[in-house]
């Protein structure tokens, strides 16, 4: 059972950019345990502050029983591309082949403020460039081609747990390398 609710697809906190942590104390720690244990109980692979409504750059992982964590992420991507299924917490139900960077560095901290780099090829380096878009207002719809993404909207508008809102899908700041429009 998740510890915090997750937001879902529609809610603007997961399209607003994360604020960098500025304080390394027991409230991070918190939030990061909470990230946790609300990952783990979702079930899900990863999970991002803004999914549970909070504005800060930190994530969690679990991949291949390794579960982690990261503040203020930076990501070094590889050329060599995967494709893959992929689905979010915050879009229940969906899963759909999206193409990513088959490897990835990321540079960032642990909750302590104590330097962190996280190596991951497949699995690992898609969930960490999952989440890390989620800190940048990002989701992985926005990555897919526009056949995909509107096949993706139409499983999402018809879902029981999606409102009467229109979704929004926005254009990744990031350089894509043609991973997305």
């Amino acid at each position: 059972m998740p510890v915090r609710p997750i937001r879902l697809f529609g809610d603007p906190v997961l399209r607003t950019p994360a604020a960098a942590v500025t304080d390394f104390d027991k409230e991070l720690r918190t939030l990061v345990q909470d990230l946790t244990e609300t990952m783990l109980g979702a079930p899900g692979a990863g999970l991002a502050a803004p999914q549970i409504g909070v504005g800060l750059r930190v994530f969690t992982w679990n991949v291949d029983g390794e579960v982690g964590h990261l503040v203020n992420p930076t990501l070094t991507l590889s050329e060599e591309r995967q494709e893959g299924a992929e689905g979010c917490l915050s879009i229940p139900g969906l899963s759909i082949d999206c193409i990513r960077a088959m490897n990835a560095v990321a540079h960032g901290f642990d909750m302590h403020g104590e330097p962190l780099v996280v190596e991951g090829s497949e699995l690992l380096a898609r969930a960490l460039q999952h989440e890390t878009d989620h800190l940048d207002g990002i989701l992985f719809v926005d990555r897919l081609d526009r056949e995909a993404r509107r096949e993706a909207m139409r499983i999402i508008r018809q879902a029981e747990w999606f409102g009467d809102g229109v979704p929004q899908v926005r254009v990744s700041p990031h350089a894509t390398g043609g991973l997305g429009l």
